[in-house]
């Protein structure tokens, strides 16, 4: 098997737990750091690893901490891009990379947004009693579930990813009927619940859907899972919406288009 690492280097972490007196959870830092374990920054904030046990769909991907950019990526790509030859993790900045990428026809998705609760946050969120109109969903609930779905955007429901037999569900109600809800499922492999949200157009902005995502929010912590909020970096009513619930930026990743 191809070493991990193009250069032999102690790994370092990549990612700091602490931004200010604002902590983390490791789970979250540990997952990320693990991601793109290896040799550390250049001088310009860039470093990339090279590991040959890539998933297909993951096989080159990007994270930006806002103290670092990381890249990793798998044997074949480095040698389609050229890049193992244009010298070790350090001497690359992040704009040759890219570049070699691009030249070798390979694009990257747009980039995702990843939020967390801070340490503290997520003790508030624990804390909390529950909303009223905010529930828990089961299979029972389909015929609400599905009248649901019939109402609701075509590209929010394909964007947010909310189905009914997923690990978790909550539903928020009103004028007796579902206007928002959010699932999660367990992701990545380790303790976090990636979530998803979708709110009936007629009922945005009214707080139905930072009540059901705080809800469902607080149900995966209380199940051990770190709650995972991922939008598009440029859907502002998104962003928006989990600075609202409480969860911070932690960084932006990237993907191989699947195109």
């Amino acid at each position: 098997m191809a070493p991990r690492n193009i250069v032999a280097a102690p790994p370092v972490p990549i990612l700091s737990a602490q931004r200010g007196v604002d902590v983390f959870s490791p789970v979250v830092t540990e997952f990320w750091d693990a991601q793109f374990s290896g040799p550390g920054a250049g001088p310009q904030g860039f470093a990339f690893v090279i590991d040959a046990d890539l998933r297909e769909d993951r096989r080159v991907m990007v994270l930006d901490s806002g103290e670092t950019v990381r890249a990793v990526l798998t044997p074949f790509l480095a040698r389609a891009a050229g890049i193992s030859e244009r010298g070790a993790p350090g001497a690359l900045t992040e704009a040759d990379f890219r570049q070699a990428l691009s030249e070798a026809g390979v694009a990257l998705h747009g980039a995702d947004r990843l939020h967390y609760f801070l340490d503290a946050d997520k003790g508030a969120l624990l804390s909390e009693g529950g909303e009223i109109g905010v529930r828990q969903m089961t299979e029972g609930d389909a015929g609400v579930f599905d009248a649901f779905v019939s109402s609701a955007p075509e590209q929010d429901l394909d964007d947010a990813y909310v189905e009914l037999d997923h690990w978790a569900v909550f539903g928020a109600f009103a004028q007796g009927c579902l206007v928002s809800a959010a699932s999660a499922y367990p992701w990545g492999g380790a303790r976090l619940a990636d979530i998803g949200v979708v709110t009936l157009p007629e009922f945005r902005g009214r707080g139905h859907a930072r009540a059901v995502v705080r809800a469902l929010c607080k149900y995966t912590a209380e199940q051990g899972y770190e709650p995972q909020y991922r939008c598009q970096f440029d859907n502002e009513p998104s962003i928006a919406l989990a600075k609202s619930a409480g969860l911070t930026y932690f960084g932006t990743w990237e993907v191989v288009s699947a195109d």
